[in-house]
C-alpha cells in the first residue's frame, strides 16, 4: 500500500525522440510553443480515452524497480468536468511473474475512491476543494490543453524523442507549487506529437525514486466507455 499511495493516490489527492520535428506538428519557430498548441488542439475535441499501462516503481535506496502494476485507465469529459478510473489488475516485483491483485482508483463527482480487492478495504477522498488542481494532474498528458499545463508547471522542451517508435516531444515540468514538490520534485513527459497526447510520464520524488508509466494501445475518441465502467465495484 505504501508504493501505491505514494505514486498513485498522493498526487491526486494532494491536487483533489531521436527524430527531428516533422510536419506533424503546428509550424512554430518556438518547439514547445508547437507542441502546446499541439496539446490545445486535442483538448478542444477530447471527449474520452483510454489506454493500457504498465508502471514501473522504482526505489532509489535499494536502486531497483521493486513493483510493476498493469491495467487500464479510462477517462472521459462530463460537461465540463473530467473522470477518471484505473484498474490495476497485476501487481508484483519480477514483470514475468505478476500476480492478480485488482486495485481500482476512481474519480468522480469531487471524490476519490479506492478500492483495493485483497483486502476488501476502500478509502474515500473529498476532493472538492481542490477540484481544478486535481484536475491537471489526472489528465496530464490525456484531454489536458497546453495552456493549462503552463498554469501549473514551468515547462521546459527537452527535444524530440522516439518512444516504441512514436515520434514524441519530451517535456520537463517542475510544479510551481511548493507543496506539490513536496511530493513531485519534477516530471518528465513525453507528448505524442501527431495526437497530442502523452505516451508516456516520468514522477520523481525529492529522494529520486519515481514511477515510470507506460502507455499501449491508446484510444481517443472512440466508441462511448460504458457508464458502469466509471463506478466502484467493491466487495462487502
Amino acid at each position: 500500500m505504501k508504493n501505491f499511495s505514494l505514486y498513485v493516490v498522493l498526487p491526486v489527492a494532494l491536487f483533489c525522440g531521436h527524430l527531428r520535428l516533422t510536419s506533424q506538428a503546428p509550424a512554430d519557430a518556438n518547439p514547445l510553443n508547437a507542441v502546446l498548441k499541439t496539446m490545445d488542439t486535442a483538448a478542444a475535441g477530447f471527449r474520452s480515452a483510454q489506454a493500457e499501462f504498465e508502471w514501473d516503481i522504482y526505489q532509489k535506496v535499494i536502486n531497483e524497480i521493486d513493483e510493476y502494476d498493469t491495467g487500464t485507465v479510462y477517462y472521459r469529459r462530463q460537461g465540463k468536468e473530467i473522470e477518471m478510473k484505473a484498474e490495476v489488475q497485476q501487481a508484483g516485483s519480477d514483470l514475468k511473474k505478476l500476480k492478480p491483485e485488482p486495485k481500482y482508483v476512481l474519480f468522480s463527482h469531487d471524490k476519490l475512491r479506492i478500492y483495493q480487492a485483497k483486502t476488501d478495504q476502500t478509502s474515500e477522498i473529498d476532493a472538492s476543494k481542490n477540484r481544478a488542481e486535481l484536475e491537471a494532474y489526472l489528465v496530464l498528458g490525456f484531454g489536458g490543453s497546453g495552456q493549462d499545463l503552463v498554469k501549473a508547471f514551468d515547462v521546459t522542451y527537452l527535444g524530440p524523442e522516439t518512444v516504441d517508435g512514436v515520434a514524441t516531444a519530451k517535456l520537463q515540468l517542475i510544479p510551481k507549487s511548493e507543496k506539490v514538490r513536496n511530493y513531485y520534485a519534477r516530471i518528465l513527459l513525453w507528448i505524442d506529437l501527431a495526437k497530442g497526447i502523452s505516451v508516456q510520464q516520468q514522477f520523481f520524488t525529492p529522494e529520486q525514486d519515481y514511477r515510470l508509466a507506460k502507455y499501449s494501445s491508446i484510444q481517443v475518441n472512440g466508441k462511448k466507455i460504458p457508464d458502469e465502467v466509471f463506478q466502484l465495484k467493491t466487495g462487502k
